[in-house]
């Protein structure tokens, strides 16, 4: 156990000590919400006006702030909690390409514990960059409209704990094959670009085609995008019932920005969202021990 917290207080250390890899990792939150709320809160404005003056609904500044901001927030979450943790990870690799693994394991350290080391710290170091992500996405909410309930902020914490421990397994799982800088950027790379399309946060679901929504619904991310989205617009859908709109007018917009996700036809609770999420992180660490196992016995 010694030799494991210090293998954990050393990768979060060196993750903390590397300047540019800590804040690329911290600013890269921070500038999508800046972007966001720059060019992606008068697109979502717009279109939510669109679809409550479609339905004859006129809502107040307030309540539509709050419900782009909640929006704006989720997005972020989502995005940053799978990509901080590719992020976070890269330790794992450049370990192998300075040698510091093989030189740790010469060492009376077991492959098993240094596996699991790097896991925990990543999950540690992700952890506190997304926790200073969402408090900044709380404040922005805070300045243009705040409808959240204390609640619904200790439900948006869960969720950005279990997306961050499954950024972490998922991470662990591919970065187990990578062994070069340059492999590292790649997959770095096609993460940040790709992630947000396919997990729904850039554009929901509702905009593509069916056929694609069926294939997006068998990725993780997409349930843990749709959680986010209903704890942060849950205080702005209260507010919606409590001045009495037509539930035909709030069910559309809860379809329209993935609060309601169906699989194959049949609506998606959030318990079974949760479950998702919960059993894709176990089949991924499962997956990380099956692989850290197999190189040993190998060996």
């Amino acid at each position: 156990m010694k030799i494991f917290k210090s293998l954990v207080g050393r990768n979060v250390k060196l993750f903390f000590k590397d300047k540019g890899l800590f804040f690329t990792s911290l600013i890269t939150p921070l500038i999508l919400l800046v972007l966001y709320a720059t060019f992606l809160a008068n697109v979502y404005r717009d279109s939510l006006s669109s679809i409550f003056s479609q339905m004859g609904v006129t809502l107040s500044d307030g309540v539509i702030n709050g419900a782009v901001g909640g929006q704006l927030l989720s997005s972020l979450l989502s995005v940053s909690c799978i990509t901080v943790s590719f992020c976070s990870n890269m330790l794992m690799v450049q370990d192998k390409v300075s040698g510091a693994r093989k030189d740790m394991l010469m060492s009376p350290v077991k492959p098993s514990t240094m596996a699991l080391s790097y896991y925990v710290a990543t999950t540690i170091s992700t952890l506190i960059i997304c926790l200073v992500a969402l408090t900044a996405g709380l404040i922005y909410i805070a300045t243009i409209g705040w409808y959240l309930s204390f609640l619904d902020v200790l439900l948006l914490l869960l969720d950005v704990i279990i997306l961050v421990t499954l950024g972490t397994a998922l991470s662990s799982v591919i970065n187990y094959f990578l062994s070069t800088q340059g492999q590292i950027s790649a997959v770095g790379s096609i993460v940040s670009s790709c992630y947000g399309f396919i997990s729904g946060a850039y554009m929901p679901l509702s905009s593509f085609s069916q056929g694609l929504r069926d294939v997006l619904m068998f990725s993780p991310g997409t349930y843990g995008t749709s959680l986010l989205r209903n704890h942060c617009l849950n205080g702005v859908i209260r507010e919606m019932t409590n001045n009495n709109l037509p539930e035909q007018a709030i069910n559309g917009f809860k379809d329209a920005v993935d609060c309601n996700i169906y699989f194959f036809g049949e609506q998606v609770s959030s318990g079974v969202s949760f479950a998702v999420l919960i059993l894709s992180v176990a089949l991924f660490i499962g997956l990380y021990v099956f692989l850290n196992a197999r190189r040993k016995k190998i060996k």
